[in-house]
Parts: C-alpha cells; sequence; structure tokens
C-alpha cells in the first residue's frame, strides 16, 4: 500500500507545465531578448563612430604619402578620388602613384567628403562624414578637424 501512495505521489507531481506558466516564462524570455537587442544598437552606433575615427586616420595617412609624393594635397574638386585615379586639373602632381584601390565609404554608405584647404585649419585637409541621418550640417556630423 505504500509503494502504491508514493507511486501516485510521483505521477500526480509530474503533471508539467499549466499554459499560464509557459506564457509567464515565454514572456520574461521575450523581455530580455527585447532589451539584449537595444542594447546591441546602442553599441552598432559607437562601433561605427569608431570605424569613422579609423578611416580618418587611414586616409590622413594615405593623404600624408600623396604630399609627400607631389608637394602638395590634392584639392577639394580632385577629392579622395585622386588617391585612386590619376587627377586632371589644377594642381597637376609631379610624380602621381595611385595610392588606394578604392575610396571608402563611411559606415552609413556615404562618400567622405573631403575638403582643402580645411574650414578650420586652412592648411590642413578636413575629412568629413554626414553621420547616421546622412544630411550635411547636422549635429551628427564629424570632421576630422573636430
Amino acid at each position: 500500500m505504500k509503494t502504491q501512495t508514493v507511486t501516485n505521489r510521483i505521477k500526480n507531481s509530474r503533471r508539467g507545465f499549466t499554459l499560464l506558466e509557459m506564457v509567464i516564462v515565454l514572456g520574461i524570455i521575450g523581455l530580455i531578448i527585447g532589451g539584449a537587442i537595444g542594447v546591441m544598437g546602442k553599441v552598432g552606433e559607437g562601433a561605427a563612430i569608431q570605424r569613422v575615427k579609423g578611416d580618418f586616420n587611414s586616409l590622413g595617412s594615405v593623404l600624408k604619402m600623396y604630399k609627400i609624393n607631389n608637394g602638395f594635397y590634392p584639392s577639394t574638386a580632385q577629392g579622395l578620388k585622386a588617391l585612386v585615379n590619376r587627377p586632371g586639373g589644377s594642381p597637376v602632381p609631379k610624380s602621381w602613384t595611385a595610392l588606394a584601390d578604392s575610396v571608402p565609404r563611411d559606415p552609413w554608405g556615404e562618400e567622405y567628403i573631403y575638403r582643402f584647404p580645411g574650414s578650420k585649419v586652412a592648411s590642413e585637409f578636413e575629412l568629413v562624414t554626414k553621420g547616421k541621418d546622412t544630411q550635411l550640417g547636422t549635429e551628427d556630423d564629424k570632421s576630422s578637424q573636430d
């Protein structure tokens, strides 16, 4: 008789989860996943800004090499394409060589804006990205001269 009572208790305790318990657990899992996705989005934006800084540094090094080879930076009209293709127009480069395979784009898929002379330091070039909103003149723009 004792063994039957123990067996019945074990069977009764293995009923499983109720529908309400399952809904509560799935709701909690949904909240955790939603929070994780929100945090990941903010981390992604920080990574994009870091990539812009890295691009500014690498493009700056290539532009300085261009100046060493030719005695001057490309004009604003010649732009960053002067690093890939021999520029036409003035100033004519003395000993041009291709210094890049292609002109990189910012993390939002837009071309970097190149200016020489720069808007803050006239003796230096300036690289600008329009930022996440891809609109020039807004607060999320980044400049290599900031």
